[in-house]
């Protein structure tokens, strides 16, 4: 026989609610809803498993000390973005270090593909690889209140409402942020990485 894994139904509130009241339980379950989400998020961080591991934690035990003070008007995830993020700065900076490692390729961030090449066929693999170094070398050099937005926008997909939530500015500011931000890093990657510059579908490249 195997044990089926039932999934809790209590939407957020009523976790919350619950988790105020003295339910451990409720918190258990508030952690297991979100954690795969809050570990990824983390790892676009950093690379090191151990360090994603604890600040991982890191979170989930500011989450408990800091639940009695959410307001309930914004979401709750990302309120708790809101933690994560913080977390993760803080601890590069406390670090004097700012490296973002990214999996995904340049195309995310502007679109088209590199030189017309087909990354389906045979070069495909090494050109991903390829492109996937291009991108955290990138990122690695822009401010860290750029490679944030571009990481809530382009890879976890967040909405505009929803980043300024997270970082507690307006939308005007995310959507000047983020426009900055796309420029600073394609400027970057002409300056450094010209050859993997995505050329728009019929552009000459030149």
């Amino acid at each position: 026989m195997f044990a089926l894994k039932i999934t809790d139904t209590r939407d957020d509130q009523t976790l919350i609610d619950e988790v105020l009241d003295g339910d451990h339980a409720a918190f258990s379950c508030l952690v297991e809803r979100y954690q795969e989400r809050i570990h990824g998020l983390i790892a676009r961080f950093t690379r090191d498993r151990m360090e994603v591991e604890d600040l991982s934690q890191e979170v989930f035990i500011k989450l408990f000390r800091k639940l009695h003070t959410f307001q309930r008007d914004s979401s709750f995830y990302t309120w708790l973005y809101r933690i994560a993020v913080n977390t993760a700065t803080d601890f590069l900076s406390r670090r004097k270090r700012h490296p973002l490692y990214l999996v995904e390729d340049t195309a995310v961030l502007d679109g088209g593909s590199r030189g017309g090449e087909d990354r389906e066929g045979a070069a495909g693999p090494a050109l991903a690889a390829e492109q996937r170094h291009v991108t955290r070398c990138v990122l690695d050099r822009l401010p860290e209140k750029y490679r944030t937005i571009l990481v809530l926008r382009e890879y976890e997909e967040m909405s505009y409402t929803a980043i300024a939530e997270v970082l507690g500015c307006s939308i005007g500011t995310v959507e000047s942020r983020l426009f900055r931000a796309r420029r600073r890093f394609r400027d970057a990657l002409e300056r450094l990485h010209p050859d993997f510059v995505p050329q728009a579908p019929g552009g000459t490249g030149s």
